[in-house]
Order: C-alpha cells, then sequence, then structure tokens
C-alpha cells in the first residue's frame, strides 16, 4: 500500500511539473524559423528594419544555432547557445513589431505613405503568422528552463499549465511538450485574443501572452477595417 501510495504521489508531482521529456526533437523549431524566413522575405521594403536582408539573415542564424544546440543538448546545454537563441528570437520578435508598428502607421495615415493600402493588407498577413511563429519560439524555449532543462530529472515549476498536466489519465502513457503544443498556444492565444486551454502561471509568460493578443488585435482590427474601406 505504502509502495502504491508513493508510485501514486511521484505521478501526481510529475503530472504537476511536467513530465521529462526524451531528447525533444528540434528540427520542428527550424522548420518554424524557415517559415518565417519566406515570411519575411515577401514584405514589401518599406516594411523592413534595416536592410532587406538583415532580419531573413538573423533568422537563419537562429536556425542555425537551433541545429547546432540539437546536437549538444542532452540535458547540458552551453549557456552561449542560450543567450544567442534567446537574443535572436528578442531580434526578431523586434522587427515583426517594427514592421507592425509601419502598417498601423500607414493604415492610419495613408496620405504620407507611397504604399497602397491593399499592399498594406496583403503585408499584415506575415507580419500576423511570423508573429504566431515568435510567441511559439518564445513559450517553447522558455517554458520550464527550455528544452535541455525540461530533458532532465530536475523539478522545476511550470510556465504553462496544459491540459495534460492536470488530467494526467486524459491520455496514455508519459505526456510532455513539444513545440507543436507551444504553436497551438501561440495560435489560439492570436486568434482568440487570450488563452484558450493552456493558462499562464508565471508573470512572463502573462507579459508575453499579453503582449501577442495585443499585436493580434492591432493587427486584425485595423487590416479588417482597412479591407472594408477597400472594398467599399
Amino acid at each position: 500500500m505504502a509502495e502504491a501510495a508513493d508510485t501514486a504521489g511521484d505521478r501526481e508531482e510529475r503530472s504537476e511539473f511536467g513530465e521529462r521529456s526524451r531528447s525533444e526533437p528540434h528540427w520542428p523549431a527550424s522548420i518554424a524559423v524557415a517559415v518565417a524566413i519566406a515570411l519575411q522575405v515577401v514584405l514589401p521594403d518599406r516594411l523592413d528594419l534595416g536592410p532587406r536582408f538583415l532580419i531573413p539573415g538573423l533568422e537563419a542564424a537562429l536556425g542555425l544555432a537551433l541545429l547546432v544546440t540539437r546536437t549538444t543538448r542532452r540535458g547540458r546545454e552551453p549557456s552561449q547557445l542560450r543567450v544567442v537563441s534567446i537574443g535572436l528570437i528578442a531580434l526578431i520578435n523586434a522587427a515583426n513589431l517594427v514592421s507592425l508598428g509601419y502598417i498601423v502607421h500607414d493604415l492610419l495615415f495613408p496620405k504620407n505613405t507611397a504604399v497602397s493600402g491593399r499592399v498594406l493588407v496583403y503585408a499584415s498577413v506575415p507580419v500576423w503568422l511570423t508573429n504566431i511563429i515568435v510567441f511559439a519560439l518564445w513559450y517553447w524555449e522558455l517554458d520550464r528552463g527550455g528544452p535541455a532543462v525540461r530533458s532532465t530529472d530536475r523539478r522545476r515549476a511550470p510556465d504553462f499549465l496544459f491540459p495534460q498536466m492536470s488530467a494526467p489519465g486524459a491520455v496514455r502513457g508519459d505526456w510532455w511538450p513539444s513545440f507543436l503544443d507551444y504553436l497551438y498556444v501561440s495560435f489560439t492565444n492570436v486568434t482568440a485574443f487570450s488563452p484558450t486551454d493552456t493558462m499562464p502561471l508565471t508573470a512572463w509568460a502573462k507579459l508575453l501572452m499579453m503582449l501577442q493578443s495585443l499585436a493580434s488585435l492591432l493587427t486584425v482590427a485595423l487590416v479588417i477595417s482597412r479591407a472594408v474601406n477597400i472594398l467599399a
């Protein structure tokens, strides 16, 4: 009985803190970065931050850093690579917010720009999609210390409460969040403008989700209003 109680207690603790991931693959994150590069390339020059290929180059460096880190992450991650990954995600996020700022400005003051309203509406789509990708990278890289820490036995309080963690009996076998789960969280946050089935637990998670929802709300509200004027 005591052994069964210990097993149940350990199972409950693991469900609360999340299962240890088994060699979490990084290729989904690398594919997401490649998609973000393609989305950045199709933006008009007017909406770019700096030279044309500056941000795509940074995104390519991030993808390379993820691939290099994947070969070394076995429960231990070089601190320099983690700093580089987080720094590049921050730069890509900032560049995307600047592009959104250009779109908002040009939509509000159309007489002061040479870009047509139709082009701005089209340009908002890659900005909105990049918003989903970059925040998914944030959530994946920061939750419980990142993929490297999640692959160890170290218990760290989760930053997100996934439904599988509050109902461990609902899934078969061990479960742990992968990049696809964080991409889903990011997608639902920008479409619902609020968390859905996965709740943020820490201050940084709540702040990031607030910022993402605000960016999505600005994009959708202003673009829809401009599209109505163009079609009217």
